[in-house]
């Protein structure tokens, strides 16, 4: 068993009278997660809303009825919680129960779970993301130096529970986790009427990783109007196959202040989506590997701490750029990702006059793990 960092801090927020609602991709183990926490308790009551009969328990239920399903439960899991029908309303119900039991509910997309969830149980609820292994929880579990030794691994199959734990299989486990898991809920949504486009779009945004991209440009490659491109880009932002990071602008004229980039969570997904495997001293995007690995392990290392710090990137009209910018507590951190130790990187000029006081540092894989514990 690999421990996870953020079990700690959900058992935390046991007994305050919120639910807790654990979301992230399918295939990350929630349900490991959940299992984890109920062993500490005897009496544990479990929903598994993929199930119909178990979604239908929970489907326009009244609070009298609710309130028998509790009963005298220490702790109910509710997995899948999506598959619910007005699941918020719901879960806000029996939080309003005011009962000792402790609800936790898990959901593999933000979709209907958290779409229907925030608007009624608004400060009924306490959030958290799930993503693939992290560097840091995979040191905790052997240690650095092997970590280390795993580097090139991790760039090309990712870091998802069923790859580190059988990576012999790992390129077949990505196929399914791409093709049976990630589309399985995106084209289970109504919205989605072009299946074909969806997949040619995951492809075209995974070979554009660590540059601009312009939704205009996707359009027109695609053959599709530019309002659809941005509805599939926002199914995939909310089903945790993608993220995207806004361009950074306070000060200078030339700065570019509508763009963004966007990135996967996880590699292993995006070189499966691509069905490139091919091993590191073949393959011409290293460079777009390493930042994206290392802007999603921040992403995933800094939800895990409850670090607020919005993310950017930054770049002029004439070409001068900066991989990722930071804002935390009033102060600016600027990061560059390079592969090659040897290319060391400086913060532009502009930046740091346009940005005083703010700070820089070049992330190769020779101090990144010392990054990511930060």
């Amino acid at each position: 068993m690999i421990n996870r960092d953020i079990v700690s801090e959900i058992v935390k927020d046991f007994g305050k009278g919120k639910v807790i609602v654990i979301l992230g991709p399918r295939q990350t183990g929630k349900t490991t997660l959940l299992e984890q926490i109920a062993t500490s308790y005897d009496d544990v009551f479990r929903l598994n809303c993929d199930d119909y009969d178990d979604a239908s328990r929970l489907t326009h239920q009244t609070s009298t009825e609710l309130k028998t399903l509790l009963g005298n439960h220490r702790l109910i899991l509710i997995d899948e919680a999506q598959r619910v029908e007005n699941i918020g309303l719901t879960l806000k119900i029996m939080a309003d129960l005011k009962t000792k039991t402790q609800i936790i509910a898990t959901g593999s997309s933000s979709l209907d779970l958290a779409n229907r969830i925030n608007e009624p149980a608004t400060g009924r609820l306490f959030e958290y993301r799930l993503y693939p292994f992290t560097v840091h929880e995979l040191i905790a579990h052997t240690d650095q130096r092997t970590e280390q030794r795993m580097l090139s691994m991790r760039m090309i199959y990712g870091s998802y529970p069923e790859i580190i734990t059988n990576p012999n299989d790992a390129k077949r486990l990505l196929s399914n986790i791409v093709n049976s898991y990630l589309y399985r809920d995106i084209l289970g949504f109504n919205g989605i009427k072009r299946p074909q486009l969806l997949q040619k779009l995951v492809r075209a945004l995974a070979l554009q990783v660590g540059s601009e991209v312009s939704y205009n440009e996707l359009s027109n490659l695609l053959g599709a109007d530019r309002g659809t491109i941005e509805s599939y880009i926002s199914l995939l932002e909310q089903c945790f196959v993608i993220f995207t990071i806004q361009s950074y602008s306070r000060n200078l004229r030339n700065e570019i202040k509508k763009g963004r980039k966007i990135y996967f969570y996880d590699n292993g997904v995006r070189n499966a989506l691509l069905n490139n495997f091919a091993p590191l001293d073949l393959r011409n995007d290293v460079g777009m590997l390493w930042e994206n690995y290392m802007i999603s392990e921040r992403v995933k290392r800094n939800s895990y701490l409850k670090r607020y710090s919005p993310m950017y990137f930054w770049r002029t009209v004439n070409q001068q750029e900066i991989d990722l910018i930071e804002e935390e507590d009033g102060h600016i951190y600027s990061f560059e990702f390079k592969w090659n130790s040897k290319k060391q990187a400086k913060q532009p000029t502009a930046f740091k006059n346009a940005y005083p006081g703010s700070l820089f540092k070049c992330i190769t894989p020779e101090n990144y793990i010392e990054w990511l514990n930060q």
